[in-house]
C-alpha cells in the first residue's frame, strides 16, 4: 500500500462504501460516506474517495454549487474551457452554479475530498481517456 492509499483508507472520515448509486456517472472505481444528508438541510456533505485513474463525468449543479475540501492523496479538477487544476490535501475548490466540471484522481494516486453539494447535479458526458492521459503527461513534465 502506497502512502496515499494509507492516507485516504486511514482517514478521519471512513470512505464508505462503493460509490454504486452513481457508478454510471464515474470512469473507474469510487467511495461514498454520506456525513450529512437531511431533508431539513438544503446541503449534502460527503466524503468522495477516488481509487488512482477515478474521476466523475462532466457535470453542473443546477440551483447550487459545489464546495470541495481536499483531503488526502493528488487529484484534478476542471472546469469546462480552463486548465485543469492539480489538487493536493488542504486545496479548497468552489464550483459555482451551473458551471460545468469535473474531478478526481491523478492516474498514479488515490483522492479523496469532501464535498459539500446544494443543488440538483446534472451529468454529463464522461471526461475521454485521451483527454485525461494529457493531463498525466502535463503533470509528469
Amino acid at each position: 500500500m502506497d502512502e496515499n492509499e494509507h492516507e485516504v483508507k486511514n482517514s478521519i472520515f471512513s470512505i464508505g462504501d462503493k460509490n454504486i448509486q452513481f457508478q454510471d456517472n464515474f470512469t473507474g472505481e469510487s467511495f461514498h460516506n454520506s456525513l450529512v444528508k437531511d431533508p431539513s438541510v438544503n446541503v449534502t456533505v460527503s466524503n468522495v474517495t477516488f481509487e488512482p485513474g477515478s474521476r466523475n463525468n462532466w457535470h453542473i449543479h443546477h440551483n447550487g454549487y459545489q464546495i470541495l475540501l481536499v483531503t488526502a492523496g493528488e487529484g484534478w479538477y476542471q472546469e469546462e474551457g480552463k486548465a485543469a487544476r492539480l489538487l493536493h490535501p488542504g486545496d479548497v475548490v468552489i464550483t459555482y452554479d451551473g458551471i460545468k466540471h469535473w474531478h478526481g484522481a491523478t492516474k498514479d494516486s488515490w483522492f479523496s475530498h469532501i464535498a459539500i453539494t446544494a443543488g440538483t447535479p446534472i451529468w454529463k458526458e464522461p471526461v475521454s481517456d485521451e483527454q485525461y492521459n494529457h493531463l498525466s503527461e502535463e503533470k509528469s513534465n
